[in-house]
């Protein structure tokens, strides 16, 4: 099925532009390629950051990681831009003009120098027969806009959610709530491990090494922008990048070693690992080939062993005897995710929704045809919404008498009270607002009741 909410990982860091009109022109433009797939086609980033022909195939390293966070800044502060280019406009310029002038203000405003950030938008403009004659403007702008800007930008409000999702998350957690929720999407993201050895020990041992904190769930939390293989135990597998929230589900599952599990739309891979480091027998399902790639390269470098399956998970036919535990990721609207994801708000729409409830209905109906009697079932998306959340959960309890609630297994540490509710965890961005924020994700634990054998 289409994996349209598995969330993956952002890069953070300062969005500042060379001093030079040729130095990081390259990143420039791809960061402007990047903009425009999203803006006019739709797309999401991490589709195209990995594309063979994407935008960033010819980049060095450090330009295609340059490249990713102008992009995501430029997403991240899109409204921002517009209100500081607002007065030096007469018209709106065309879209690709318009998407230099949004990228090139909000590298002056987060500090990059005015000549080199000035001088590469003009030259962008130029690069196109289309938009070359602007180029004049484009110069008078930003030269106007740079004055302003770094002082401006930091008492300019965050981005706004656009309207169909910012009512939903208005009705159903409160005006104050969606707000702070904003603040904290409006940031680039810290970046969590996941450490392989989920103890005390280790979760400390990892953050001395790797200049980081421990987090009350025993994530271990760096600042954005972290190189990722440069950190001791990389080679090694001794952690995986993963979101504090994402890691939850799998501790809520709490797999036994030698237990049957499933994990139902695996890639990109987070929660098969922490299953097969659990000692659990994996088999991590997913339709997406290319992204199961990123999980056999995980699994070598972690030197654990999953059955890894390519296929559709409503027509995937288990195990006999059925599995003794279960771990549906369902596929959603990643509502949860867009302090990683910027580009969410451009490309989601509110018909998405629906769909995506019914499909996730029907992904719990067929993993409960796929476990044993007394066997655990965790649900979960990284939606902020309800209808893909607690409506979810309580929908699948009407429509099964024999599926029960298990309140008991949201019981982990570091779990505060308030993320409990009475039809599971509810985890939102501005919890640990003040640490940089989470994913939002909703996780439900629930056993097979039907001839309960545990």
């Amino acid at each position: 099925m289409p994996q349209a909410g598995k969330s993956g990982t952002g890069s953070g860091g300062s969005a500042q532009g060379g001093s030079t009109p040729r130095e990081g022109l390259g990143a420039r433009a791809a960061a402007l390629r990047l903009l425009m797939a999203v803006w006019q086609d739709g797309e999401m980033l991490a589709g195209l950051v990995d594309a063979p022909d994407g935008p960033l195939e010819r980049l060095e390293p450090s330009e295609r990681a340059r490249a990713q966070r102008l992009a995501l800044a430029t997403l991240r502060g899109t409204a921002a831009a517009d209100t500081l280019l607002g007065p030096f406009l007469r018209k709106a310029p065309p879209p690709r003009v318009r998407a230099i002038l949004r990228l090139a203000t909000v590298e002056l405003a987060q500090g990059g120098a005015a000549h080199g950030v000035v001088d590469g938008a003009v030259a962008l403009a130029r690069q196109d027969r289309k938009t070359g004659h602007l180029s004049g403007l484009v110069n008078a702008v930003l030269r106007q806009v740079a004055t302003t800007a770094p002082e401006r930008w930091p008492d300019l409000p965050p981005q706004r959610l656009p309207g169909w999702l910012r009512g939903r998350l208005q009705s159903a957690w409160g005006g104050k709530v969606t707000a702070a929720i904003e603040a904290v999407q409006a940031a680039a993201p810290p970046l969590d491990l996941t450490p392989r050895a989920m103890s005390v020990d280790e979760a400390a041992a990892l953050a001395a090494e790797a200049d980081g904190t421990v987090l009350p769930t025993g994530s271990v939390r760096l600042p954005g922008g972290a190189q990722v293989s440069a950190l001791p135990g990389y080679g090694e597998g001794t952690f995986w990048v993963q979101d504090a929230a994402a890691a939850l589900p799998a501790r809520v599952l709490a797999p036994r070693p030698g237990e049957r599990v499933l994990d139902m739309c695996a890639a990109p891979g987070g929660k098969t690992l922490q299953l097969a480091a659990a000692g659990a027998r994996v088999t991590a399902l997913d339709i997406s080939g290319p992204r199961l790639a990123r999980l056999h390269e995980n699994l070598a470098r972690a030197e654990l062993e999953a059955e890894v399956v390519t296929g559709d998970a409503l027509h995937y036919a288990g195990i006999p005897g059925g599995f003794d535990a279960v771990l549906l990721d369902a596929p959603c609207s990643a509502t949860g995710t867009i302090r990683r994801h910027p580009e969410l708000p451009f490309v989601r729409a509110a018909a998405d929704i629906k769909p995506l409830v019914a499909l996730q209905a029907e992904m719990i109906d067929h993993a409960l045809t796929l476990l044993r009697p007394g066997g655990r079932l965790v649900f979960c998306t990284c939606s902020l919404l309800p209808d893909e959340g607690e409506a979810q959960a309580r929908a699948a309890l009407a429509r099964h008498p024999a599926l029960v609630a298990d309140p008991a297994a949201l019981d982990l540490p570091g779990v505060a009270p308030d993320w409990r509710g009475p039809d599971g965890l509810r985890l939102r961005p501005d919890h640990w607002a003040d640490r940089g924020g989470m994913d939002g994700f909703f996780v439900a634990a629930f056993r097979n009741g039907a001839g309960d054998a545990a």
